[in-house]
């Protein structure tokens, strides 16, 4: 495979490269609105839309930039099609909320092309075909029950044999009329609209507590008060638990992009093959040409060994495909995943009637951001809304779900075990400038970060939120723990998870 790379030293999306970046000062003060949001992506901004279109004064506040996060990092399709997914839904759910639930996303991806009309919103908006596709006999078989899931719940779908390009595949099942689009451009369209309309939005403004009562506030690290009717956390993680437990009941996995120039298009289409390891294609433009974003090798986030070898495998596979001339940008992402693989949306717990909750969109993100957006808003008002159910972060779930989550916390305390037991014999000087990893110093295991100046960074490993042991993510440059999701800078301090205090800093930077 002979290939160009263009400097890579450290992942980054080509959505981010291709936008206009806003800058918001950090809150210095207490302050008041009718809706404090906490997270300033997707969820966070189609949610305050949402809010000024019922007539509501917002307040956004997010702990780094807006839309650097998953947002930032997404695949970007505004589809109904979660993968193969419908068939086990109608088990566990039923088939009433099953169809509430393909109701609920179409009417979301609706939603979105309403706006992107409405305000003329250019973001590459395409309707393309969505296509689930298998090399796999047993792929087969799941594709056949899906596509008799298609057919109860009145999803409009085709069955296919072959594909417009080179996959070999013996069958694909296509959900029609789907979408994809520009994510950063659609939402710092949003942005734009909600400044006209006086929304305030703050950066750099990290909240770590709720004081509850009638009047219900967000407290940010720096101690200031943002105190409104209503809260919502939109953060990847929620901010606030409340009780919940959700640090028990999400867990985070972490998934790869590579985009790339090819020397054969991409037929018509979004792909996503359901043998593993698991493939998404989609196009995009940059720079007025199209180019190809290959997807996936997921894994739990710290707990997928050394990132560049997943890259290289997106890459083999997109050269055996379509021919790779050029690679132009690589990322990762991480989604959160509820135990039941449906989001949280809605009140915090039964016990928050103004606190409320959007989390869990496990990868599909544009469509559920809209879901949790109407919702949200219907709650607050106290109207009836027939999704209601469905996503309560109170729901019971069935059976199946309750024996992965013990399979969950077993894989926790395994970690947890075998993180405090592994020993290493790297040291400091293994360690070229631009890496991480666990070193041994001065007799003791720590994380080291050695920079491009030859600084090192040095922090304790023990993760602050329940005691396991991190894991370098030389990707994101971050230090990631396997057990609950948490993920800190190079120099320890909390990029998002449960965990609200950073990694301990032993030693001074050498």
């Amino acid at each position: 495979m002979e290939q160009e790379h263009k400097g890579m030293d450290q992942a980054k999306s080509l959505w981010l490269t291709e936008s206009k970046r806003h800058s918001f000062p950090t809150v210095t003060e207490d302050l008041t609105a009718d809706v404090i949001i906490v997270g300033g992506g997707i969820s966070g901004i189609a949610t305050a839309f949402e809010m000024t279109e019922r007539g509501f004064d917002v307040l956004i506040v997010d702990a780094d930039r807006l839309l650097q996060g998953t947002t930032g990092h997404t695949t970007a399709k505004v589809t109904s099609q979660h993968d193969v997914y419908y068939h086990e839904l109608i088990q566990h759910i039923g088939m009433p909320k099953a169809r509430l639930y393909v109701e609920a996303n179409e009417k979301a991806k609706e939603l979105i092309q309403t706006r992107v009309k409405e305000h003329k919103i250019n973001c590459q908006l395409e309707i393309k075909n969505a296509y689930l596709y298998t090399k796999e006999e047993s792929g087969v078989k799941k594709l056949k029950k899906e596509l008799d899931a298609y057919t109860q719940l009145g999803i409009d779908r085709e069955w296919k044999t072959e594909l417009p390009f080179d996959a070999d595949i013996q069958a694909a099942l296509v959900m029609t009329e789907q979408a994809q689009f520009h994510p950063l451009h659609y939402i710092n369209a949003l942005i734009e609209l909600l400044i006209e309309r006086g929304v305030r939005i703050f950066e750099q403004t990290t909240a770590v507590d709720v004081k509850e009562s009638e009047r219900p506030a967000v407290v940010t690290k720096s101690g200031h008060h943002l105190t409104g009717r209503y809260i919502i956390s939109c953060s990847h993680f929620p901010f606030y638990d409340g009780k919940g437990l959700y640090f028990t009941r999400i867990h985070p996995e972490q998934s790869y992009v590579v985009a790339a120039k090819t020397t054969k298009p991409l037929p018509d289409g979004m792909y996503l093959g359901i043998d593993q390891p698991v493939r998404s294609l989609r196009t995009a433009e940059f720079h007025g040409e199209e180019v190809v974003l290959i997807g996936g090798e997921g894994h739990k986030t710290g707990q997928g060994g050394d990132e560049s070898a997943h890259y290289e495998a997106l890459e083999k596979f997109g050269d055996n495909t379509l021919g790779i001339e050029e690679v132009l940008y690589r990322w990762s992402t991480h989604d959160m995943v509820t135990m039941d693989q449906i989001p949280y949306i809605g009140h915090l717990t039964k016990n928050h009637p103004n606190i409320f909750v959007a989390t869990g969109f496990r990868k599909w993100g544009m469509t559920t951001s809209h879901v949790a957006a109407t919702l949200i808003g219907d709650l607050i008002e106290g109207k009836s809304n027939p999704y209601e159910s469905i996503f309560t972060p109170s729901r019971l779930v069935s059976y199946p779900f309750v024996k992965d989550f013990m399979k969950e916390n077993t894989n926790v305390a395994a970690k947890l075990i075998s993180g405090k037991l592994k020993q290493t014999d790297q040291t400091i000087d293994d360690l070229k400038p631009g890496e991480g990893g666990i070193v041994s110093y001065e007799q003791k295991k720590c994380g080291a970060f050695k920079s491009e100046d030859g600084n090192v960074f040095l922090v304790d490993t023990t993760c602050t939120h329940l005691g396991c042991e991190v894991a370098w993510n030389n990707s994101d440059r971050t230090w990631d723990c396997p057990c609950h999701g948490s993920r800190f800078s190079i120099t320890g301090e909390v990029v998002e998870g449960p965990a609200k205090k950073p990694l301990k800093r032993s030693y001074k930077e050498q």
